[in-house]
């Protein structure tokens, strides 16, 4: 089935706006006279406001709220393909119109909620559709939905919160080094030429940012190019496992960074398997959702270690244990959701632990780094102001002398 925008009239004459599945344009308008519509207009979806060259996928708020009207409506007793068409009629965009057309044309052709969800797996990911099919498994999907949708909603919340705070201190660096270097090629050669028609000795100092200045003249374009060059050249390097790997290994030692890095990935990791434990998924299923939202490779591996003691029905804390990559709090939470039977809640506790700490760990380096950001980039304008001071002082001295 494909879906149809269509405009139309009721019974009382009054305009009605929306989106249907149907084979054909034909059959479209079979659809709307049986439900008591006057058809006007009927064409393919196409999205008129967005660019024709975007991918059908939805935006993270979208999904959120998507997430968060199905969960209400089929918690109100709605039949699944009924709330699929209500959220579809009431999307603003013809793109999230289009795609949840798609997913209930599915629907009505006899799939799981689950199984559609999979047929736009760009706007779903697969974590999103095994958490569906686990809700659909449970009979509970109105429950799972709404879980999903604040899991949803507390990660957005997360990587808005960390883009927000970066997004001051970014600027300040940006618009800092461009006066730095607006200086040094702009005015520092200007006054140093002054200097030389004199015949004056200048400083090192003088000497150095007139070198520096001149460096950016002539090479400043290539620098330019080779830094997007070196960053092209990074991110097709790590998409590659192996090098991936040894980064992520690299990475997972640093002092500092090693410890956020393994501590957010955790909290992921947790998060997602609480989600779907708590839904009545099996532990294995769990594992491999989890596993995908983890970006680090070897806490990957670590999770397929994992996976398989699981499997040959071994305890998942003593196999979190061993693999030596999470945070005791988590491998102490799992160990006591194990015994209590309540694997899926302490999982939550432990998540919502790590992103508190995460969240105040977030904070104290970005409050930091406004300021160290400050003093780093005025150091370096006192050190200009300094080079194209030193000369006339040294002048004013020999013109005392």
């Amino acid at each position: 089935m494909a879906a149809y925008e269509y405009q139309a009239l009721d019974a009382s004459g009054r305009t009605k706006k929306g989106v249907i599945s149907a084979d054909n344009i034909k059959a479209a308008r079979r659809e709307l006279r049986k439900l008591a519509l006057t058809p006007v207009k009927v064409s393919p979806t196409r999205d008129k406001t967005e660019n024709k060259t975007e991918s059908r996928k939805l935006k993270s708020k979208e999904l959120v709220l998507v997430t968060r009207q199905l969960a209400m409506l089929i918690g109100s007793g709605t039949p699944v393909e009924q709330a699929l068409g209500s959220v579809a009629n009431t999307a603003e965009k013809n793109r999230v119109r289009s795609i949840l057309a798609s997913v209930r044309a599915n629907v009505m052709e006899g799939q799981s909620l689950s199984d559609g969800l999979r047929s736009e797996s760009r706007s779903f990911p697969r974590l999103y559709s095994a958490i569906v099919s686990a809700g659909e498994g449970a009979g509970a999907l109105d429950q799972v939905l709404e879980r999903l949708a604040n899991y949803l909603e507390a990660s957005e919340k997360m990587r808005g919160k960390v883009i927000s705070a970066l997004i001051y201190p970014i600027v300040l660096a940006v618009v800092a080094l461009a006066v730095i270097i607006a200086l040094l090629i702009f005015v520092v050669p200007r006054v140093v030429e002054q200097f030389d028609t004199m015949g004056q000795q200048l400083p090192f100092l003088t000497l150095a940012m007139v070198a520096i200045a001149n460096f950016l003249k002539a090479y400043g374009v290539y620098v330019l190019v080779g830094i997007v060059a070196l960053i092209i050249g990074a991110n097709r390097a790590l998409k590659n496992r192996a090098i991936k790997l040894r980064v992520d290994r690299f990475v997972l030692g640093l002092p500092l960074i090693g410890k956020v890095v393994r501590d957010v990935a955790a909290a992921r990791f947790a998060r997602t398997f609480a989600t779907l434990a708590n839904s009545g998924a099996p532990v294995l299923d769990c594992l491999t959702a989890a596993r995908e939202t983890t970006p680090n490779l070897v806490m990957q591996e670590a999770v397929d270690e994992m996976r398989e003691t699981v499997r040959e029905g071994g305890s998942l804390s003593a196999s979190m244990a061993r693999t030596g990559v999470f945070p005791p709090l988590v491998v102490h939470m799992a160990a006591s959701g194990e015994d209590g039977g309540r694997l899926g809640h302490m999982f939550d506790k432990g998540a919502e632990y790590l992103e508190s700490e995460f969240e105040a760990a977030s904070s104290i380096v970005l409050g930091l780094l406004e300021p160290l950001i400050t003093v780093v980039m005025g150091g370096l304008v006192l050190m200009i102001i300094l080079a194209i001071m030193l000369p006339i002082l040294q002048l004013n001295t020999s013109a005392l002398g």
